[in-house]
């Protein structure tokens, strides 16, 4: 099944908001009702297509003819991404930038058979596997482009039991990788909020963290072994579990976007499937306590394997249960609440809940019970079709997320929280600005803001310069651009001012050298010669 080609998910879990919060968001914000009905894909009208009929013949060659798509729902399928904008974009009939045709290889081979094609005919690449890019990571500066769509690279090639590692495709949608190593008894243990439609491949290729990062670690951490085809030939990395036999390639490929090549296999660790999973709340008094609370947690331990954070007003709003956002806001609701899960064997996580119960609690913590942690669990994915149903709404949704040391977590969460609200009210769309901690690490955590607003005229034009204001702010806190979303389009720029001139050439030299004529993914992550 396909996503929603105009918004996110399974068709059939997208639902209106109530009339409640409707009604809210008309009393908050001054959100109006879409004055112009909904585009259907029928009405869509993309630009026809301009590879010759010797490219697409190359590229039948390379994975077979009834392998490359040329009509138009494949094509916009695979236009841009699922941020706000790009949906904006495309409900509007925008598809000014999409592929050329959708080209699914099966194989490693393939692939470079695809790559070799593609350079010789002046096409393009860009690596497509479950279309979940919310920074611009499928939106190439370069009209003539193919999108590669990996689903088809979807096997789990090898589990070994004793090391606990396992070879996946990087086409595998993390629910088919989970089932298939739940089946010989593990698990990957990453569940980010696009678990139902991201990949494997996606996942290493934006260094993606999963909500049960404190317990699991990031995906990056998870990676043992990848194989990357590039222009130039194919590069393979990591041949044990840790290496002091130089720099370590795996690093410089997780995160590269598809800049660097397509990763057509990803070796990672694997875990025990849990005995039991326990999830229950927490309330503070305060953002600054409960951050307080969790940093002695994530530092002295036990660390959850779950640990989260929403400040006073994401709480109020009430994001894990749509259907009853704005019941503690007008019940006057206060402070902030917390999520801790634990997962592992009983006798483990009975341990570590006890003794982390004793931290929180003395950190001036409240038990809330089981109820708002397993409501979480629950509605853990449902934030990207909230959105969704805002859009139709009238409404304007966006995320953003960054990361910082705890000594700056304070200042990066009043910075990027002031950009945001003093762009979009000077612009006569007040917002309300919501936040939460959504990873820790012994040194540092990540904020995941959420902004709802009125759309106003021309709601793209009106979000971007908020959005690189709060992006201005992230750098002047001393916070990263990205903590899991990845770069894209979006945040090249203040990328390139992160990583440093230096930093920078370094990477387009590694570019320059497997991909000489800059096809893979043009202008993402790195700015095009």
């Amino acid at each position: 099944m396909d996503m929603l080609w105009n918004g996110w998910g399974d068709p059939a879990k997208a639902a209106p908001l109530p009339e409640t919060v409707t009604g809210l968001l008309h009393d908050l914000l001054g959100v109006q009702p879409r004055s112009t009905p909904a585009l259907g894909l029928d009405d869509i009208r993309p630009p026809v297509p301009t590879a010759t009929p010797a490219a697409l013949r190359a590229l039948g060659a390379a994975v077979g003819d009834e392998h490359v798509r040329t009509d138009t729902e494949s094509r916009v399928r695979h236009t841009r991404g699922k941020s706000t904008p790009d949906l904006l974009r495309l409900r509007a009939g925008d598809v000014s930038d999409v592929p050329q045709a959708v080209v699914l290889p099966a194989t490693h081979d393939e692939v470079l058979d695809v790559l070799r094609a593609c350079a010789a005919h002046g096409l393009a690449v860009v690596p497509f596997g479950g279309g979940t890019s919310v920074v611009g990571g499928l939106a190439p500066q370069r009209s003539a482009f193919v999108a590669l769509d990996l689903r088809r690279m979807n096997a789990l090639l090898d589990l070994d039991p004793v090391s606990r590692t396992a070879v996946l495709q990087p086409g595998l949608r993390a629910p088919e990788a989970e089932a298939l190593l739940a089946a010989e008894g593990f698990t990957l243990g990453h569940f980010p909020q696009s678990f139902e439609w991201a990949t494997i491949g996606g996942f290493a290729a934006a260094r993606s963290s999963g909500q049960a990062s404190a317990g699991y670690g990031r995906f990056d951490e998870m990676v043992l072994a990848l194989t990357l085809a590039t222009p130039e030939g194919t590069i393979e990395t990591g041949r044990a579990p840790r290496s002091a036999a130089g720099p370590d390639l795996r690093q410089l490929i997780l995160g590269s976007e598809g800049a660097f090549g397509v990763i057509t296999s990803v070796t990672v660790r694997i875990r025990p499937l849990p005995e039991v999973r326990i999830y229950e709340g927490w309330r503070f008094g305060s953002f600054e306590e409960g951050t307080a609370a969790l940093r002695r947690l994530a530092q002295d331990g036990p660390r959850p394997t779950v640990l989260r954070l929403s400040d006073e007003t994401e709480t109020l709003v009430g994001l894990t249960q749509p259907g009853a956002i704005g019941a503690d806001l007008a019940a006057g609701g206060a402070g902030c609440l917390a999520i801790a899960g634990y997962e592992g064997t009983a006798e483990d996580t009975a341990y570590r809940r006890e003794r982390a119960a004793a931290v929180l609690a003395d950190c001036g913590g409240t038990p809330a019970g089981a109820e708002p942690g397993e409501r979480w669990a629950h509605g853990r994915y449902s934030a990207p079709y909230l959105r969704d149903a805002l859009l139709d709404a009238g409404a304007f949704a966006e995320t953003l997320e960054t990361a910082a040391f705890w000594s700056r977590v304070p200042e990066l969460y009043t910075a990027v929280r002031t950009a945001l609200t003093d762009t979009l009210t000077q612009a006569g769309t007040p917002p309300l600005v919501m936040c939460h901690i959504s990873h820790v690490y012994e040194n540092g955590a990540s904020l995941y803001f959420t902004v709802v607003s009125a759309q106003g005229e021309d709601p793209v034009a009106h979000w971007t310069p908020a959005k690189h204001a709060a992006n201005e702010a992230v750098l002047a806190a001393g916070g990263t651009i990205s903590h899991h979303h990845g770069v894209g389009t979006d945040h090249r720029d203040w990328y390139i001012r992160e990583a440093g001139s230096l930093g920078i050439s370094a990477l387009r030299a590694v570019k320059r050298r497997l991909d000489p004529e800059g096809l893979l993914n043009p202008g993402v992550l790195l700015p095009t010669d």
